[in-house]
């Protein structure tokens, strides 16, 4: 990559860092996005970020559309791209932002898979029976997935710390660095204390679980293991640690929940974001009505 191109990226990642407090998956999605981007100009001859026009912009997306990315794939690294060139403009490295112009491509909508409160139940019952060394720590993992809905990269960067036991919340860091606390029931606080006394009560700053090898647990191990149990249990498609999360959602809003509540246990910055699970609600009352109601 040239060196004008490098440095501009090198500035932008580096305020995106210190005064947003972008989280570490945020700037390496964004990196790679505008990355790419750097690549389709200089296969196109363009070595000065003043010689991006709209034309070029449109050319990308050309080229993006030929490659048979998704609408939410092409929208994310639109949105990367408006970011940075934003960036440039306000810094006076340009006069106008390329993008002003361009309309982000509308997200096919899709409701959130889910799996039910039974087959949860199901996937921990074969967590005791199946888990030989590794058992506590997989139940540990999927009751966190579940009853604080987190997203997989909160769970592994948690710590002892996060754990206030005598509160029996959960001290969670959200996109954005943003601070969530999370109510904890009683089964996982129980199997925290168990799990963290078989292993000599670590001092706050150790990561609160541990893979079998004794390190911090890992997106794609989580991963793994969802999608190993939800093999045994579900026919559903997609098998990810989200779905656990999407689950909590929709189901503490079938028995009633607050939505603005649901809102801040996810850590949703908009109402809007949280709004698709009671949908998903919706959706569930029809099949339940059109399967039992004699006049369905």
């Amino acid at each position: 990559m040239n060196r004008e191109f490098e440095k501009s990226l090198a500035s932008f990642l580096n305020e995106f860092a210190g005064v947003r407090r972008a989280s570490r998956n945020t700037l390496i999605s964004y990196e790679r996005d505008i990355r790419q981007f750097f690549s389709f100009l200089e296969n196109k001859g363009v070595n000065k970020l003043q010689n991006v026009g709209e034309r070029k912009i449109r050319l990308y997306l050309l080229e993006l559309n030929n490659r048979g990315l998704s609408v939410s794939s092409v929208s994310r690294k639109l949105s990367a791209l408006r970011v940075f060139f934003d960036f440039l403009v306000r810094t006076d490295k340009l006069e106008s932002n390329p993008l002003r112009n361009i309309s982000v491509p509308k997200k096919e909508k899709h409701l959130p898979v889910t799996v039910s409160v039974k087959e949860f139940e199901q996937v921990i019952k074969l967590i005791e029976e199946q888990e030989k060394d590794f058992a506590i720590e997989a139940k540990i993992i999927f009751q966190l997935l579940y009853g604080g809905a987190l997203r997989v990269s909160e769970l592994c960067d948690l710590n002892v710390g996060n754990v206030d036991f005598s509160k029996r919340v959960l001290k969670v860091y959200g996109k954005g660095s943003k601070t969530r606390y999370i109510p904890l029931g009683t089964q996982i606080i129980s199997d925290l204390k168990e799990y963290l006394k078989l292993r000599g009560n670590p001092d706050f700053s150790q990561p609160l679980i541990l893979t079998k090898k004794g390190n911090r647990i890992y997106p794609r191990m989580v991963q793994r293991l969802t999608k190993k149990y939800f093999s045994m249990v579900t026919d559903i498609e997609k098998k990810s640690p989200h779905v656990l999360r999407h689950s909590a959602a929709t189901h503490l809003l079938d028995d009633g929940a607050d939505l603005l509540a649901v809102k801040e246990i996810l850590g949703h910055e908009n109402l809007s974001t949280t709004q698709i699970y009671t949908h998903v609600s919706v959706e569930r009352l029809k099949k339940i009505y059109k399967n039992s109601h004699p006049k369905s």
